[in-house]
């Protein structure tokens, strides 16, 4: 991947820091043939990698600094990025201090390193689209974009977290600042660390404020909008040959059309299909296409595709990650590569933005429950369903209960009360070893952090910020990237400029949701822009039948039930539990605990590619 790696505080001849600057910075160049360059001396080095204008490296004296991605900066007079702007962040950091982050605007990754490496500050955008890690040792500290460029530096240990096993199986992800090796640290959105005097200070320089109270007429806001929209399509649109994803949903659609409008002439659009009922939506993408005359390019990927993918999935990623539409999205951006595509834009943000997830409209139900007076909950409702007899067997009290019972359950909680590691004991689940070396309350202890330090009143905009970092930074940016990475194309979120950012922050709650209407100021706002059927449209997503591939293609299912028996002897989870659960798949429950089988079988591959991990390692 392209983005930059270093270290500092070690003391090293010139040989050796470079060839530990080259060592680490291999992984970021593994898979586009990025240019690198590199800067060392004996008490630390930098490198940079990336295609096209996308990274900037300089040495001033005792000074180095090394920055990627596609940042601007505000001060007056300010160069841009590859005409001096890494000279001009080492001077405004000794005027100004920390000061001069908010001065950047844009995804980056930075990476300042002053004094002969006795100062070393570390930042990254806003929305952390451009992720950077880091580990302190005893000597120093080590950093990068990827994880696999610190575990190449001499003075890092690639142990593997038991606990962020844990939340990866909680989460099928690794979320929030942890990363999947022992002591490795990923800055949060709008994230800084400083690294002087051998002490480390960590903060944020930015973070999302959501404005509750703005009143301001439909029809304002609706110009305000547009505007925006067309200057995060124009910001990412770099003299590269550019094609957008195209997914047939509100955002990709948006994209595609502005990008259309914009320059005069059809853009080329890339969608994946599926041949499987209920998962294909092939159908609203050609819709969006003719609607914009767009140069519309489809594939439809294969359960074939997935058992040949798999491999590389699993080597690629620098954490196990088991989002199973990464499948998809890789295929979608190899079809663009092939086709000249240099940029690749996404439409990744709109729903953690204004409000599309179904959840949002979920909780709102479920919140409507705590309206009620607490004497008639406490005192009628719940001891009435209680006693009623029979009420198990009545299809409406049953759902009564249901809901009852989850509506009681305190947000953030009830957000993933459905989760298999909250619907049955660990116990069950996990071998007790296991079990013994990890916080089992941790993920939920990390999503109520995250929601109750929103700055945000609202339950909906409490949820926003969690997803802010949960879904998007930690899932849906990490899948897109990586997938891009490994088809050689660069990608660009226009949903996510810093415009629309702060827009949809100051956009009233009730216009976000409306009622039980997801996204309702987005799609009213682009009525007549797109296509009715496509505003109108109940969200379905980039999902992967692999849950029923699973079943039905023997030689995937093979894949997934063999890799599964491998993972037992690992001692993390229990016997039983992964017998139960490949029974419960074959026996027709296909897309129901697909996911869970999926995310395990990537678990178990990505540790083979890491057979240095301690704590976890087969027996």
């Amino acid at each position: 991947m392209s983005g930059l790696c270093g270290w500092a505080g070690f003391s090293y001849t010139q040989d050796e820091s470079l060839a530990s600057i080259q060592r680490m910075s291999y992984p970021l160049a593994r898979y586009d043939d990025s240019p690198l360059e590199w800067i060392v001396d004996q008490r630390a080095a930098l490198a940079v990698a990336g295609l096209g204008s996308q990274n900037e490296i300089h040495r001033h004296g005792d000074a180095m600094a090394a920055i990627y991605g596609r940042p601007r900066s505000s001060d007056p007079g300010a160069p841009s990025l590859g005409n001096g702007l890494a000279r001009h962040l080492i001077e405004r950091y000794r005027e100004v201090g920390l000061d001069v982050l908010p001065t950047l605007h844009g995804p980056f990754a930075l990476a300042l390193v002053l004094d002969n490496g006795r100062d070393v500050l570390l930042s990254i955008d806003r929305l952390a689209i451009c992720p950077l890690t880091y580990v302190t040792v005893p000597m120093g500290l080590v950093f990068g974009s990827s994880a696999d460029a610190l575990n190449l530096h001499p003075g890092a240990v690639a142990a593997i977290d038991t606990q962020s096993i844990f939340n990866y199986i909680y989460f099928h992800m690794v979320p929030g600042d942890a990363g999947i090796f022992r002591g490795h640290q990923r800055l949060p959105p709008g994230g800084y660390v400083r690294f002087r005097g051998g002490r480390l200070e960590a903060g944020t320089y930015w973070k999302m404020s959501y404005q509750e109270d703005t009143h301001r007429d439909f029809a304002t806001l609706k110009r305000e909008f547009h505007a925006l929209l067309r200057q995060g399509v124009r910001e990412v649109v770099d003299g590269t040959t550019v094609g957008t994803f195209l997914s047939g949903g509100t955002d990709s659609s948006t994209v595609a059309g502005i990008l259309t409008e914009l320059g005069g002439k059809p853009v080329r659009t890339y969608s994946i299909g599926f041949d499987v009922p209920g998962y294909d939506e092939i159908a609203y993408a050609r819709t969006a296409a003719r609607h914009f005359g767009t140069l519309h390019h489809e594939y439809f990927v294969t359960p074939g595709d997935v058992l040949d993918f798999v491999p590389k999935l699993a080597a690629s990623c620098d954490q196990p990650f088991g989002n199973a539409s990464a499948v998809p999205t890789y295929y979608c951006a190899h079809m663009a590569r092939q086709d000249g595509v240099e940029t690749l834009l996404g439409g990744d943000g709109g729903d953690e933005l204004f409000g599309g997830n179904e959840r949002y409209a979920t909780q709102k139900i479920f919140s409507w429950y705590e309206a009620i007076p607490a004497a008639i909950r406490n005192g009628l409702i719940q001891p009435f369903l209680a006693v009623l007899p029979g009420a198990d067997r009545i299809s409406g009290v049953r759902k009564a209960k249901s809901y009852v019972t989850q509506a009681r359950i305190p947000m953030p909680d009830r957000m993933h009360s459905y989760n298999l590691l909250n619907r049955n004991p660990h116990e069950r689940i996990f071998v007790d070893d296991f079990l013994a070396t990890v916080d089992r309350r941790q993920p939920l202890t990390m999503f109520r952090e995250v929601y109750e330090n929103a700055d945000a009143r609202s339950m909906l905009n409490r949820m926003l910020a969690l997803d802010l970092w949960f879904t998007l930074a930690n899932n849906d940016l990490y899948k897109v990237n990586k997938m891009c990475e490994l088809a050689g194309v660069k990608v660009a979120y226009p949903m996510l400029s810093e415009g629309l950012v702060s827009f949809s922050a100051m956009l009233p709650s009730n216009l976000k949701v409306k009622g039980l209407k997801l996204r309702y100021f987005f799609k009213e706002a682009l009525r007549g822009f797109l296509p009715k059927e496509i505003i109108e449209k109940k969200k379905h997503g980039f999902g992967l039948p692999i849950g029923i591939w699973m079943q039905k293609h023997q030689p995937l299912q093979e894949l997934a039930y063999d890799t599964l028996q491998a993972l037992k002897a690992r001692k993390i989870l229990r016997r039983e539990f992964i017998d139960q659960l490949v029974e419960d798949h074959r026996s027709g429950f296909a897309a129901h605990y697909g996911g869970e089988i999926w995310s395990l079988m990537i678990l178990e591959l990505w540790l083979q590619t890491h057979p240095s991990a301690l704590g976890v390692q087969s027996r």
